[in-house]
């Protein structure tokens, strides 16, 4: 679950991470008001589930609580990668000496949460990795200890040459690992951490990313969830019970497993073609998951072509069958479907499909050769 860089600064501030005051508003008379109240110049920033909001005109620097409303007007009207501008967070200039970055993620291939540190920083990391990767420091930290003082302070030294900031970095590394920790983070992120002229350290940013599974166990942080800044099609497949994560393809996938899932999408990389999303109904056998699953599927304009591969196990291929009945008499959906259903009850979902007109096939790579030919021709 992402959260906002509002909600990610409080749960910074109570690790101890020093960051700026700083207030959200809703609407440009709020910010004109909250510019006032903090005196000198303010930053206005879009509060969206998307990076890159400096590049499309969500961040902006004001002077004066005048600036600071026509700042607001501004990007509150702005789209950033489908997603509307309905919060600003707007905070206190900060007299900036150096940028540096400072990242933490859940490194699925040592499962450890890995720290990453670089000189480089209010800049995309990715960036910083692809042109210049020696200015990446990283460290893999063992859960039994968590981010030992010698460690931070090792890559604190990487970003510093002054030893009270390089304690104060070290510091923060350590209160982050404790926010990380704490509240189930699979990513939490400064960009930048910054030094002022006074020789301060601080957190003018915060981008944090929460596990699922921890958000479900503690309704303060399920508490921060934004559902209105998330894609609807997320919402609905949350609402469902479905897992659903949306790609850039034009081959819709609906699938029971994420182990088939992941199959399923590999195969269609394999024969050409792009997933549009991984969704798994699991191994239910209730049609209105079916129903629901097309009705996230049809919501991607970019989708040319649908894919059901259902493998019957404890998953009812009839049940799947009449799922897919129930969903084209309920909405229209105008991309061809490509079905393959093989297993538990399969004549019984064949007879059914057949009674409306439908056909599914029982080989994998047939059918995922067909949906992509199929999704092309359509391009």
């Amino acid at each position: 679950m992402n959260i906002h860089e509002y909600q990610a600064r409080e749960l910074f501030r109570q690790a101890g991470i020093p960051v700026p005051d700083g207030e959200v508003a809703t609407t440009p008379a709020e910010v004109e008001e909250i510019a006032r109240r903090l005196g000198g110049g303010v930053v206005v920033k879009a509060q969206v589930h998307a990076g890159g909001r400096g590049k499309a005109g969500g961040v902006k620097l004001a002077q004066s609580p005048e600036e600071a409303r026509a700042a607001a007007e501004q990007i509150l009207q702005l789209t950033i990668k489908d997603l509307p501008v309905q919060k600003v967070l707007v905070a206190p200039i900060v007299d900036i000496a150096s940028e540096s970055y400072l990242g933490m993620i859940m490194d699925r291939e040592s499962q450890r949460p890995v720290i990453m540190v670089s000189p480089a920083g209010g800049i995309d990391i990715e960036e910083v990795a692809a042109t210049t990767p020696e200015k990446i420091f990283k460290l893999a930290i063992d859960p039994r200890y968590g981010l030992l003082s010698h460690q931070a302070m090792g890559l604190a030294f990487a970003l510093y040459h002054d030893v009270k900031q390089v304690r104060a970095a070290a510091r923060i590394m350590e209160q982050l690992y404790q926010a990380f920790v704490t509240n189930g983070a699979s990513l939490a992120e400064i960009n930048p951490l910054i030094t002022t002229s006074a020789g301060e350290v601080l957190a003018i940013d915060a981008k944090m990313s929460l596990d699922d599974n921890v958000v479900d166990r503690r309704p303060d942080l399920e508490a921060l969830r934004d559902e209105s800044a998330e894609a609807p099609s997320e919402v609905l497949a949350r609402e469902a019970g479905l897992t659903f994560i949306k790609l850039d393809g034009n081959v819709g996938c609906v699938v029971n497993g994420a182990g088939l899932a992941m199959a399923t999408m590999d195969l269609v990389k394999y024969y050409g073609g792009e997933p549009a999303n991984f969704l798994d109904i699991g191994g239910s056998s209730n049609p209105e998951k079916v129903v629901s699953a097309l009705r996230i599927i049809t919501m991607d304009p970019n989708i040319k072509a649908i894919l059901f591969n259902i493998f019957g196990g404890i998953t009812r291929t009839d049940d799947v069958a009449n799922g897919i009945v129930a969903a084209l008499d309920q909405f229209s959906v105008d991309v061809p479907i490509v079905i393959r259903l093989t297993g538990t009850n399969e004549d019984e979902a064949l007879a059914i499909l057949e009674g409306v007109g439908k056909t599914a096939l029982k080989d994998m790579d047939e059918a995922v050769q067909q949906v992509v030919r199929v999704a092309q021709e359509a391009a």
